[in-house]
């Protein structure tokens, strides 16, 4: 009996590797990189597609966190699936062994300090989420406050959306789609539109 339990087991963490490198997948194929590069003025290097990369990860695991164990493991697989995706590209960017390793313990470190502080901003205002992106996204080189404002915004909405996402769902595909970085109407996710009344007050 217990052998088939433990076989459950092993069958559900295998597909939870399946649907989290499905989800890392989402990161990386449904955003557009060039489109933040130019909105967020970053210059077009391996560093701030990872960068822009993390920050949807890090979206992806808040989520995932909720999902008990099983969504441990997930989030787990995630990072890994990142962390070898990275290691790929600079391969194939032709960076060798030694400035690899370095480049890839620097990540680490970036990727790690960004989580917290986007942990931490989520939780608390819209200043400690924009001072959070400043340091890590923008690495603090952000002249124009619009686009922090637009980042913010994108990390709130982007939220909103994955939070309404059924959990067994993305456990079992890790299929997610993302809402468009400029979005004609972006505030109605965010914000309950106020009636307009007309001048009999109706």
């Amino acid at each position: 009996m217990g052998n088939t339990a433990h076989l459950g087991l092993k069958q559900t963490l295998k597909k939870i590797k399946i649907a989290a490198l499905r989800m890392y997948t989402c990161c990386v194929e449904r955003i557009n990189y060039d489109e933040f590069f130019e909105k967020c003025s970053l210059p077009d290097t391996l560093n701030s597609w990872f960068l822009v990369a993390q920050l949807h990860v890090w979206i992806c695991l808040v989520r995932i966190r909720q999902e008990g164990r099983e969504g441990k493991y997930m989030c787990r697989y995630i990072v890994h699936s990142m962390w070898e995706d990275v290691e790929q590209r600079s391969k194939i960017m032709g960076i060798d062994a030694i400035h690899r390793k370095e480049s890839m313990r620097a990540m680490t470190e970036t990727f790690y300090a960004a989580i917290f502080g986007y942990d931490e901003g989520i939780l608390s205002d819209d200043g400690v989420l924009a001072a959070a992106l400043w340091r890590n996204m923008f690495n603090r080189q952000c002249e124009d406050p619009r686009q922090l404002e637009l980042m913010v915004e994108y990390v709130r909405k982007q939220m909103q959306f994955i939070d309404a996402l059924d959990g067994e769902d993305l456990l079992l595909t890790g299929e997610v789609n993302w809402r468009p970085l400029l979005e004609d109407n972006a505030q109605s996710i965010l914000k309950v539109p106020t009636p307009t009344y007309n001048d009999a007050g109706l």
